[in-house]
């Protein structure tokens, strides 16, 4: 079994932080996987707002992107670069995709940010703007999973955009048809509070 069909079968899937997850810097996190293959994996944690406007470091993009307007954390790895992630509506990525998108999954796409905003200002359904992005060598992230680090779920794009990003964690987890739901109920842990 080559396992390459599975591997490559990530992209666009949510990484959900179960409890039993260690590391401080994927407490709770929900993470949008943009790459996944036998290389290694990218994705972008999408509940870790900054204090940051995005306004203050790309001004152009500002008024495309959602509530809340701020620089989210995407993870540890390069915080000083700028990821864009945009859902575009019935964007397929074939020749309708607007210039400047790259279609990740479905709706779900990276935006060139170097692109002119207003290229893509009318196609856009919601924008996020990430400082920095989680990344995993090869075998790490299968390594993880193996652990019971993560859960893996269907991303829907409203996850890119959610306005709520303190609550995205528990929303995802209890939308899941299984025993997942029940591990939306799991505790804060009192002793990181």
């Amino acid at each position: 079994m080559s396992g390459m069909t599975e591997v490559s079968s990530l992209t666009g899937r949510l990484l959900v932080a179960t409890p039993a997850l260690a590391d401080p810097n994927f407490d709770r996190a929900v993470v949008l996987l943009l790459d996944h293959d036998e290389e290694g994996s990218l994705g972008v944690v999408l509940n870790r707002p900054t204090p940051v406007d995005v306004g203050d470091i790309l001004e152009g993009w500002a008024d495309l992107a959602g509530e809340p307007g701020v620089v989210f954390q995407g993870g540890p790895v390069s915080l000083d670069s700028a990821l864009g992630v945009a859902v575009v509506p019935g964007g397929t990525g074939g020749e309708d995709a607007p210039p400047g998108w790259r279609r990740v999954h479905g709706a779900i796409g990276l935006v060139d940010l170097e692109a002119p905003p207003e290229l893509l200002a009318s196609a856009l359904g919601s924008l996020r703007i990430f400082a920095g992005y989680a990344g995993w060598g090869p075998g790490q992230l299968e390594d993880e999973l193996v652990d019971g680090a993560w859960y893996v779920v269907e991303s829907e794009p409203g996850d890119v955009s959610s306005p709520s990003p303190e609550r995205l964690w528990r929303e995802v987890l209890r939308r899941q048809r299984n025993e997942l739901a029940m591990v939306a109920t799991y505790p804060d842990d009192p002793s990181l509070n």
